[in-house]
C-alpha cells in the first residue's frame, strides 16, 4: 500500500470520515484539504441504487454548467460541407472527416470531445475499438451526434460536462476548479445534482442515492448530506 504523503495526512486528519457535511461546507472543506500545487479540479462522485445492466437504468447525459469547467475543451468535428463550415465558425478546434479518422487511427489524441453530424458516423464508427475505451465516441444522448454543430461546439466551449453511470453504479463529475468562488462551485454542483434526481429511474425503489462525495484532484473525499441540498 503507497505510503501518504505528509500533506494528505494532514488533510484527512481534517476530515471526519464518519460525518456527512452540509453541501457548502463539504465543497469549502474539499477545497481546504486540497495537497496540489496546481489548480486541481472538484469532482462529485455519486453511488446510485441502479443497476446498469438494465437498459432504463443506464443514466447519462450531458449538461452546460453555468460556470464553466475552469478547462478549455480541445474539439474535433467530422462534418463535410457546409457543416464544417459552421463547425470552423463556431470554434472548433479541428475540422475534417476521413483524414482525421486516419490521424486517429495512427495515435492521434490532442482533442477532448468530437462532435459529428449523423452522416459521419459511419466513418467515426469505424474508431469504436480506439475512441469507445476512452469515454471519446460521441453519442446523441450527449449531444455530440447532431447538425447542429454550431450549438454543440458552443456548449463544449462554455463548459459542457458528461456524465454517465459505470457498472458499479458511481457517476464522477468535474464541477469546476479549486480556484472557484465556493458559491460557483456550488451553482455548478446544483445544475449536476438536478440532472441526476431527474434520471431516477421508475425501477428504482428504496434510497436512490446511497453516497455522495465531493473531492479534489489529490484530495481527500468528503461526503455531503443530500438533505442539505
Amino acid at each position: 500500500m503507497a505510503k501518504k504523503s505528509k500533506q494528505m495526512q494532514e488533510a484527512l486528519k481534517k476530515v471526519d470520515t464518519t460525518k456527512v457535511y452540509d453541501l457548502k461546507e463539504a465543497i469549502a472543506l474539499a477545497k481546504e484539504t486540497n495537497t496540489a500545487k496546481f489548480d486541481a479540479t472538484v469532482e462529485v462522485a455519486y453511488r446510485l441504487n441502479v443497476d446498469p445492466k438494465k437498459a432504463d437504468q443506464q443514466i447519462r447525459g450531458a449538461v452546460v454548467l453555468p460556470n464553466g469547467t475552469g478547462k478549455t475543451q480541445k474539439v474535433l468535428v467530422f462534418a463535410k460541407g457546409e457543416k464544417a463550415k459552421e463547425a470552423e465558425a463556431a470554434g472548433a478546434d479541428y475540422v475534417g472527416d476521413s483524414d482525421m479518422a486516419n490521424k486517429i487511427q495512427q495515435g492521434w489524441f490532442d482533442f477532448d470531445v468530437i462532435v459529428a453530424t449523423p452522416d459521419m458516423m459511419g466513418e467515426v464508427g469505424k474508431l469504436g475499438r480506439v475512441l469507445g475505451p476512452k469515454g471519446l465516441m460521441p453519442n446523441p444522448k450527449t449531444g455530440t451526434v447532431t447538425m447542429d454543430v454550431t450549438k454543440a461546439v458552443e456548449e463544449v466551449k462554455a463548459g459542457k460536462v458528461t456524465y454517465r453511470v459505470d457498472k458499479a453504479g458511481n457517476i464522477h463529475v468535474p464541477i469546476g476548479k479549486v480556484s472557484f468562488d465556493d458559491a460557483k462551485l456550488v451553482e455548478n454542483f446544483q445544475t449536476i445534482h438536478d440532472m441526476i434526481v431527474k434520471a431516477k429511474p421508475a425501477a428504482t425503489k428504496g434510497t436512490y442515492m446511497k453516497n455522495l462525495v465531493v473531492t479534489t484532484t489529490f484530495g481527500p473525499g468528503v461526503k455531503i448530506d443530500t438533505a442539505s441540498i
